[in-house]
């Protein structure tokens, strides 16, 4: 008789649960990169600052206007950008976004085959085509957290996206010096604006959304839904776009809480286009700084805001695990962080380079700290219009990319030093103060009283 071959039994289903991919810290981490290379080209005007004012032989107020160049396209885009990122998804408007701005950086470095008047003039019009080209990105960022974050991690997820602001400075302001030093003011966009390049192109290949990535279970899915994560936001957007955005704005603007939200921003956002644009000049001008070793000493605040942004993200998430309010647990990092960030007043009284540097260090940590803006926008924005909502909130907060620069000129063409603009600066931390604590009140998703 033939062997009877014997039967194998049925695999029987593994009955535990799959456990949750971890697919939205990778999406993290890209969104980190992708804001590090959009600050460091922000910065880049910055680095060659001092080289382009002996250059052209610009005025300080004059070099006031050119960094406010990137301010005034940034600001007034955000509103247009904001309906693109609805009306379109964020994939490819933040693609179309990260490729124009690295090409704008990238032609900078042209603008010295022109001589006097059209030397500037090229200069000016190629930061307004930047800062219109970057308008998408923080509120692109906004909603992919928004999207791909339950509540309880939103906060650290938008303090690590909005951190690589300092991170930004820690990697590329000592390299932007050097390339500076060794290689001419030039160097640093052609070497940016090619490293954004590229970038574009590996966002437009590795980003998706949640139900559309190929690396997601079903299981992370369910986690994210069930803590509050709006996993269909490009569709729910999509179909807003096309409601009148006037009605919508109008209503976003009649909230308190909201606009509250919004001057914070503005005040805080001063203190980032301080360390931007002047900070490397206060270095080489008050502190009589080698650009090269200003390009080093800038990149030691960075690194202290830069833990401060990280800090604050996970204080305001742990408060809200241990049951604290979703106000208390947002506004405790903002407030606390302002008032840090207002010791920077005391650079006015003291000699020592390293005391200096010591005092901005934890200046810019508190500001790290306080930085919490965006965490409070996805917690904020309506289902229906989170692009115009973050555009909305990057249009208040910008529009200090265009004051703070012009402002600190005319005090220093004034008195020939930092001092008042040291000032003004920290009386801005405290007026962010001011507005989380007595104007936003309840921190909670805004609805629109319509449909």
């Amino acid at each position: 008789m033939p062997t009877q071959q014997l039967k194998q039994p049925a695999a029987r289903p593994d009955p535990r649960p799959a456990r949750p991919t971890r697919v939205r810290w990778s999406i993290l981490a890209i969104l980190f990169i992708v804001t590090t290379i959009n600050y460091a080209d922000r910065a880049t005007i910055s680095i060659a600052g001092p080289e382009l004012k002996k250059l052209l032989g610009l005025s300080a107020v004059e070099m006031g206007y050119v960094f406010s160049a990137f301010g005034w396209s940034y600001v007034l885009a955000q509103l247009p950008g904001g309906w693109l990122l609805d009306r379109f998804g964020s994939k490819i408007t933040y693609f179309f976004s990260i490729f124009l701005w690295s090409l704008f950086t990238l032609l900078m470095g042209g603008v010295g085959f022109f001589t006097g008047g059209a030397a500037v003039a090229a200069l000016f019009c190629l930061r307004l085509l930047v800062g219109a080209a970057e308008a998408p990105s923080f509120p692109g960022n906004s909603r992919i957290t928004s999207a791909w974050f339950p509540t309880n991690e939103r906060g650290r997820a938008a303090a690590i996206f909005n951190s690589a602001q300092y991170f930004a400075t820690v990697l590329f302001a000592p390299l932007m010096g050097w390339l500076v030093h060794s290689y001419g003011w030039q160097s640093v966009f052609y070497v940016m604006g090619a490293l954004g390049i590229g970038m574009s192109l590996f966002w437009l290949r590795w980003v998706h959304g949640p139900r559309q990535h190929p690396r997601v279970n079903a299981a992370e899915l369910a986690y994210l839904e069930e803590g509050g994560a709006l996993l269909d936001i490009e569709n729910t957007q999509r179909a807003a776009a096309r409601i009148e955005t006037g009605p919508i704005i109008r209503q976003l603007l009649g909230s308190r809480m909201l606009l509250g939200v919004y001057v914070g921003q503005y005040c805080i956002t001063t203190l980032t286009y301080f360390f931007l644009t002047w900070f490397p000049v206060y270095l080489v001008q008050e502190r009589g700084m080698t650009i090269l070793k200003a390009g080093f000493v800038a990149a030691l605040p960075a690194v202290a805001g830069f833990l401060g942004g990280i800090l604050g993200g996970m204080i305001s998430d742990r408060m809200l695990q241990h049951g604290a309010s979703l106000s208390l647990a947002r506004k405790t990092p903002i407030v606390g962080g302002m008032l840090l960030a207002m010791s920077m007043i005391v650079c006015n009284y003291v000699e020592q380079d390293w005391v200096v540097v010591a005092v901005m260090s934890l200046a810019f940590f508190g500001k790290g700290v306080g930085a919490l803006g965006w965490a409070v926008v996805s917690d904020t924005s309506p289902k229906e219009a989170g692009g115009l909502s973050g555009g909305l909130f990057n249009t208040f907060g910008n529009t200090a990319a265009i004051t703070t620069p012009i402002a600190i000129g005319y005090i220093l063409e004034a008195t020939g030093s930092f001092a008042g603009a040291l000032v003004f600066v920290g009386a801005n931390a405290l007026v962010a103060i001011l507005c989380y604590l007595f104007v936003v009140g309840d921190i909670r998703r805004f609805e629109f009283r319509q449909p």
